[in-house]
């Protein structure tokens, strides 16, 4: 469990705040055929992605378990893929294994050449168009590149909308040269730099999965939240049969839910009802708006019911509807 710093979490919750991601790398993909090879290996439609556009995808195993959440931007020669952090060489590993001798298709790692932060809270469009970074009018899953001075450097941004995978906001990626430059034009602009603990505890109150906590091999993307980025009207991928017949028969048996106790409850503690395991805690943090423990978990059906009670190792946590608030 962590506590959010009040100045930090203001500025998330009422302002604009910005979360620098060192370990959130960028593929590259070149080739003829690689939207047709990454549409063929994942949940989303990306032979439908036009130039400017991106979307969520999810790399999954043959029994339909997450392996990989990333992000896909169409550019005009290349795909660009935005990896969970931490995830980079993973996620290449997998795709390189699953190339065929036919495939058009390379991988490249360009993390040690481009940086990623993310731009958030209700005010975060317009603090961006203060700092020269218009994107009040880019839509949500589309990008822009954009050029803007700042002390006489000039920075070449791309500025991704996201709003349904994670804290809702806005990707930026620039080079590693001028990475420096655009923290001190985001704070200028009074976008106020916050910590990943203050970032985790916002995710949970919004009830947002992430990988390595809901989003693991352990769960597949309806259970964990992200059903959304399943397309149910494209062809075979890994994993795709099972998912298809859970859909069409809604035979989903897990859900994602929030939980409140007295006190935190600890990540990886098993949820009884009934006299058997119903499901795990998945996050915890503390919501400073509830100034209460909050909690994220994946449970069985049908103990995801909003006001159903659960034992935890030494208390009794409730469910409740997310978000736990806006």
């Amino acid at each position: 469990m962590t506590i959010s710093a009040p100045a930090a979490d203001q500025a998330l919750r009422h302002g604009a705040a910005f979360l620098i991601r060192p370990d959130a790398g960028v593929l590259c993909l070149t080739g003829a055929d690689r939207a047709d090879f990454l549409h063929r290996m994942t949940t989303n439609e990306i032979n439908r992605l036009a130039v400017g556009q991106a979307t969520v995808t999810v790399l999954t195993s043959p029994t339909a378990r997450i392996l990989q959440v990333f992000t896909v931007m169409a550019r005009a020669e290349e795909l660009w893929l935005l990896p969970a952090p931490g995830a980079t060489r993973a996620l290449a590993q997998q795709l390189r294994g699953q190339i065929f001798f036919m495939d058009q298709v390379k991988v490249a790692d360009r993390s040690e050449e481009v940086r990623r932060l993310r731009v958030m809270g209700p005010k975060a469009a317009q603090a961006l168009g203060e700092a020269g970074l218009a994107v009040a009018d880019l839509a949500d899953s589309a990008w822009q590149e954009s050029t803007v001075t700042h002390e006489g450097t000039n920075l070449t941004v791309k500025v991704l909308t996201q709003m349904r995978y994670g804290v809702p906001g806005y990707e930026l990626l620039i080079p590693v040269a001028t990475f420096d430059v655009l923290q001190a034009l985001l704070q200028g602009a009074g976008i106020v730099a916050i910590d990943a603990d203050t970032y985790e505890n916002r995710r949970i109150e919004l009830g947002r999965p992430a990988p390595s906590h809901e989003l693991t091999e352990e769960f597949n993307p309806l259970e964990a939240g992200i059903g959304w980025t399943c397309a149910d009207n494209k062809g075979c991928y890994t994993g795709q049969e099972i998912i298809a017949r859970q859909i069409t028969y809604d035979k989903v048996t897990k859900s994602l839910v929030g939980l409140q106790s007295d006190r935190p409850l600890t990540v990886g503690t098993e949820l009884q009802a009934d006299g058997r395991t119903v499901g795990v805690v998945t996050s915890s943090g503390m919501s400073p708006q509830l100034a209460a423990p909050v909690a994220l978990a994946i449970v069985r059906r049908p103990y995801h019911e909003a006001g159903t009670s659960l034992q935890g190792d030494t208390q009794i946590a409730t469910v409740v509807a997310l978000p736990f608030v806006e």
